[in-house]
């Protein structure tokens, strides 16, 4: 497969984002909201209808993080889940969860409509499909739970995919769309009513207390009542999310295919992971196919990933061209349901969402009603389910020691990894962990033959980065961080970053 050098996500290129200044100087408001994506924006837009003063501050770009490179599924059916919930909450809060999505998705529907939001809506049905005995077995389960909690779906034997499959389990009038045009309008809307946007605005730690103090670099302060981190990793220091959350990275290809829209949306139940569906905006037609998810940092190929989509496609669609692909980074929490609400008890003025387990458009739009109603003194049936305070012993307490050991493996095998390449030996767009004067380095040579040191330790808790070949970046095996071959920050949990060196 045939790559250039830095990959381009589909909605970011045919959409235009209204650009904002970066925060320079001290500000004072009631609530600021931290996260350019989804829930931050639709959390920031629902506190301002309510007449909250509000201040909506991101790190990069609005909408350029994992939002932006979203396949924008709108729906409940998150792969099989359902079975699973039952039988490890039990039936009322696995009810509970799926009312929480379906409902998110009736309130964007409801508010494309309403606002006339021209997004490319448009309301398809949703399937996971098993191409295995194991498979069909595990829909045959999923579509009982179905049944217990009331989800409008059915079996089906055939499916208008060129895939052989055994099963396929149904969820009903679920939807897809554009994200951004979406929330570019939210946005709008926000600046309306009185809000303040601040893009390339990085928080760095975070004074909790009357007031809380989100701080940013060059002793730039928010200082506000109520902070509410929709960022992808929290920016509370308080919490141990970084033993509690790990980072996943899945790819998309955006084909050229002949012949119609291919109807509906789809991920299938076995290995390896395919999700397809169609999407039309601007005269342009387009299969999106994705999966291949692995922890982040954790690939020893990414390439590969993009290469086994791109043969897939062709082989089952004819797919011809492919002219964007890009990756992505979703964090899961040690039970799969999200941290949505106060970050501790009592009277915290400190509130999170995070964990959407790559289903955020719906997820991500429920945190951001959960927490307007939290935040302006209404009751919410989800509040207990989704808080962070929560803690399973089962299965939380195993997960969270596999994880710990997982990370101590990691970071013990980077600081020992044996290098030997020099910086002689890197071709052009080439990246790869050096040794320079005894120290480990990332090195990366541009197309221009430039040259690119950086210091090759997380500067989130010092593991050691990867470097990953297909999106020329830096990724931290350990949390997930994400850096540019400049050694920027592109995804937290790191803030600040990478120490660039000299040969």
């Amino acid at each position: 497969m045939s790559l250039s050098p830095f990959p381009e996500s589909y909605w970011l290129a045919s959409a235009d984002i209204p650009e904002y200044p970066a925060l320079t100087e001290t500000i004072e408001t009631e609530i600021a909201v931290i996260g350019g994506g989804i829930t931050g924006i639709t959390t920031a837009y629902l506190l301002a209808k309510e007449g909250r003063t509000v201040v909506l501050a991101t790190s990069g770009r609005l909408i350029g993080g994992t939002t932006g490179y979203t396949t924008a599924k709108v729906t409940a059916q998150h792969d099989l889940i359902y079975d699973d919930s039952i039988r490890q909450f039990g039936t009322e809060k696995a009810g509970l969860h799926y009312r929480a999505n379906q409902g998110a998705l009736e309130f964007m529907r409801s508010l494309v409509e309403q606002e006339a939001i021209a997004c490319d809506w448009a309301s398809e049905a949703a399937y996971v499909y098993a191409t295995t005995a194991s498979g069909a077995e595990k829909i045959r389960k999923e579509y009982e739970a179905y049944e217990k909690l009331a989800i409008p779906g059915a079996v089906v034997a055939e499916l208008p995919l060129p895939v052989s499959i055994q099963n396929a389990i149904e969820m009903k009038d679920q939807a897809r769309f554009h994200p951004v045009p979406y929330l570019v309008h939210l946005v709008k809307e926000f600046v309306r009513l009185g809000g303040r946007v601040f893009e390339h605005t990085m928080v760095d730690t975070v004074e909790e207390g009357e007031p809380t103090r989100a701080k940013i670099r060059d002793g730039v302060e928010i200082v506000c009542r109520d902070l509410v981190s929709c960022a992808h990793f929290p920016v509370f220091e308080s919490g141990f999310y970084f033993a509690r959350l790990h980072a996943e990275t899945s790819y998309v290809l955006a084909a050229r295919v002949p012949g119609e829209l291919l109807p509906g949306m789809y991920i299938s139940a076995d290995e390896p992971k395919r999700s397809v569906r169609s999407v039309e905006y601007g005269g342009e037609r387009l299969l999106l196919i994705g999966g291949e998810s692995h922890k982040t940092g954790q690939s020893s190929c990414t390439i590969k990933h993009y290469e086994a989509l791109e043969a897939w496609a062709r082989e089952r669609f004819g797919a011809e061209e492919f002219p964007y692909r890009w990756s992505s980074n979703d964090f899961v929490t040690t039970d799969k349901l999200p941290y949505i609400g106060r970050i501790g008890t009592g009277k915290s003025h400190g509130y999170v969402a995070t964990g959407f387990r790559k289903w955020g458009m719906t997820t991500g739009t429920a945190a951001a009603l959960l927490l307007r109603d939290m935040l302006t003194g209404r009751s919410n049936p989800y509040e207990e389910l989704y808080s962070p305070s929560r803690f399973q012993l089962n299965p939380d307490a195993k997960t969270i020691l596999v994880e710990g050991a997982d990370v101590a493996g990691h970071l013990i095998a980077g600081k020992l990894e044996w290098l030997s390449k020099k910086t002689r030996d890197l071709g052009m767009d080439e990246g790869a962990l050096l040794r320079i004067d005894g120290k480990k380095t990332a090195a990366y040579r541009d197309p221009e033959g430039r040259l690119h040191l950086v210091d090759a330790t997380c500067t989130h808790m010092g593991c050691e980065v990867e470097w990953n070949d297909a999106d020329r970046t830096w990724d931290c095996p350990c949390h997930g961080s994400r850096y540019d071959y400049r050694g920027e920050v592109i995804e937290g949990p790191a803030t600040r970053p990478l120490k660039k060196l000299e040969e």
